[in-house]
């Protein structure tokens, strides 16, 4: 029988310390699932990029565990977000489509959540929103490296850039932000 259910290639790994998730960055991770504080699950862009990253792992951290698993897509990401709130941030509210509302004076951002980063909920996109609103838009050029959702992208434009640009290499990602481009 064939299996026509996407799978994820991922690394379940116990404890997670602080230098472990700064020696990720050096593999394609793609999403962390945190289970626990000290028991993550990270999905990578291929088999090979998680068998490449635990290879290197265990050298590096031999007192951790790394399990790889194949998980089933089974539409799990928007299982987990379909509890997803607005956000806000100063003057900005970014919020799924079923959360939509907003003040007079609050410019609204709507981001339907996907694989691509950036629903607001995490701290460094907030920081980049407030940034964004302090440093303020009006003729800048903005651009958005590894762009994920577009929010931020979409917020610069909404603040006033001249021009904003949103760049990434992950194929979900540029769908979701061009879908999220169109919402806005």
């Amino acid at each position: 029988m064939h299996d026509s259910v996407r799978h994820w290639p991922a690394l379940d790994i116990r404890p997670v310390s602080e230098v472990l998730q700064a020696a990720l960055v050096d593999y394609e991770a793609t999403a962390v699932d945190e289970r626990s504080p000290d028991d993550w699950r990270v999905f990578f862009t291929s088999a090979e990029e998680r068998d490449r990253a635990a290879a290197g792992l265990r050298i590096e951290f031999p007192e951790v565990t790394f399990d790889p698993v194949d998980v089933p897509d089974e539409n799990w990401a928007a299982r987990s977000q379909a509890s997803l709130r607005a956000v806000r941030v100063g003057l900005l509210v970014v919020a799924p489509p079923w959360d939509v509302s907003a003040t007079d004076d609050e410019l609204v951002i709507v981001i339907e959540p996907s694989m691509g980063f950036g629903t607001g909920h995490h701290a460094t996109t907030r920081l980049c929103l407030a940034a964004l609103q302090h440093i303020g838009g009006g003729g800048h050029t903005v651009i958005d490296v590894g762009t994920g959702s577009g929010v931020l992208a979409i917020a610069a434009s909404l603040l006033g850039a001249s021009r904003s640009v949103g760049i990434d290499d992950d194929a979900d990602a540029i769908a979701a932000a061009q879908e999220n481009l169109e919402l806005n």
